[in-house]
C-alpha cells in the first residue's frame, strides 16, 4: 500500500490498472470493428490516393508508364505517400503511442529535435530492413509471387488472398502487442520500448508483402521488369518511407508544437502511456484483421460481412 498527500491509501500501480483493462480492450476492439465497417476503400484509394499521386507527379499515375530509374524511384516515394491512408497502411498510426513512449523513456527532457529523431530512427530501421529484403527477393522471384498473379480462386484474385493472409497476421501481431502493453498477455518489450518501436517498424515494412494497392502493384511490376534486385530494394524502401511521412510529421508537430511537453506528459504517467499505446495497437490491429479477413473475402462471395451503401 502507498499513502497519498491527502492521507488516503492507494493501490500499487499494477493493481490500479486492472479494473480499467477490460474497458480499454472492449472499447478498442469495438472501435476497430466499427472502423472496418465504415471504411471506404474507394475514397482513400482513389479520391485521396490517386489524386495526391497525380498532383505530385504532374500526370496520371496509373496510366503513365514509368520511364527510367529516377522516375521509378520518385514514383515509389510518391505512391507510398499517396497510400498513407489506405486500408493496407492505416495501421501505421498505431506507432505514434510507442514512439512517444520510446522518446519519453530515452530522455523526456531532450531537445525536441533529438526527441523526434530517436524514435523515428528506430522505427525506420525496422521498416527499412524488411522492405529492402522483400524488394530484393521480390525482383528475383518475379511472377512466381502470388502478389503479382492475375489468377483467381472463385472470384477472388490470388493477390488478394495473399493480402488477407499477410495483413491478418500483421493485425494479430499488433493486437498482441496492444494486449501485452496492458499485461493481459506476456510482454516481450515490457522494459524495452525501443525494441517495441523497431518491431513496429518491421511490421510496417511487412505491409508491402501483402499490399494490393494498384500504384504499388504498378511499382512492383516495374521493379521486376528492370531485373535488378537492387532497384527493387531501393524502390521498396522509398515506398515504405513515403508511407510514414504523415505519421512522422504528426509526431513532429506533437513534440515541436508542445516544446517537448508531450513526452513529459507521457512520462509523468505510466498508466496514460499504457492506455494510449494499447488502445491504438488493439484498435488498429483488430481493424486490420476484421477488414482483411472478414470484409474483403465477403466482397468476393466468401462469407458475410455488413456492407455500407458505398465501397
Amino acid at each position: 500500500m502507498s499513502t497519498t498527500q491527502a492521507g488516503k491509501t492507494s493501490l500499487p500501480l499494477e493493481l490500479e490498472q486492472r479494473p480499467r483493462t477490460g474497458v480499454i480492450v472492449g472499447w478498442s476492439v469495438a472501435a476497430g470493428i466499427l472502423l472496418s465497417v465504415l471504411w471506404s476503400f474507394e475514397f482513400v484509394d482513389s479520391v485521396i490516393g490517386d489524386n495526391v499521386a497525380n498532383a505530385l507527379l504532374g500526370h496520371d499515375a496509373k496510366e503513365t508508364a514509368i520511364a527510367g530509374t529516377a522516375a521509378g524511384l520518385l514514383f515509389a516515394f510518391v505512391s507510398g505517400l499517396a497510400g498513407t491512408f489506405t486500408a493496407c497502411n492505416i495501421a501505421v498510426a498505431a506507432s505514434v503511442g510507442p514512439m512517444g513512449q520510446a522518446g519519453a523513456a530515452r530522455g523526456a527532457h531532450d531537445g525536441p529535435v533529438r526527441a523526434l529523431l530517436r524514435p523515428v530512427g528506430w522505427l525506420t530501421l525496422g521498416m527499412v530492413v524488411v522492405s529492402a529484403v522483400y524488394g530484393f527477393v521480390g525482383v528475383l522471384l518475379g511472377d512466381r509471387l502470388p502478389q503479382l498473379s492475375t489468377e483467381t480462386v472463385g472470384d477472388m484474385p490470388v493477390r488478394i488472398i495473399q493480402s488477407s493472409v499477410v495483413f491478418g497476421l500483421i493485425g494479430l501481431a499488433l493486437t498482441y502487442l496492444g494486449l501485452a502493453a496492458l499485461k493481459v498477455v506476456p510482454d516481450p518489450f515490457a522494459h524495452r520500448p525501443v525494441a517495441r518501436v523497431v518491431t513496429l517498424g518491421a511490421l510496417i515494412g511487412g505491409f508491402l508483402i501483402g499490399r494490393p494497392y494498384p500504384l504499388f502493384n504498378k511499382l512492383f511490376h516495374w521493379a521486376v521488369d528492370t531485373g535488378n534486385p537492387l532497384y527493387g530494394a531501393g524502390a521498396f524502401v522509398l515506398q515504405s518511407l513515403g508511407n510514414v511521412v504523415v505519421v512522422t510529421a504528426l509526431f513532429a508537430l506533437l513534440i515541436a508544437g508542445t516544446r517537448g511537453r508531450f513526452l513529459r506528459w507521457l512520462s509523468d504517467s505510466p498508466v496514460r502511456t499504457t492506455v494510449i499505446t494499447a488502445s491504438l495497437l488493439i484498435a488498429l490491429g483488430v481493424f486490420t484483421v476484421v477488414y482483411w479477413d472478414l470484409r474483403v473475402p465477403a466482397m468476393f462471395g466468401f462469407g458475410w460481412f455488413p456492407m455500407m451503401p458505398y465501397r
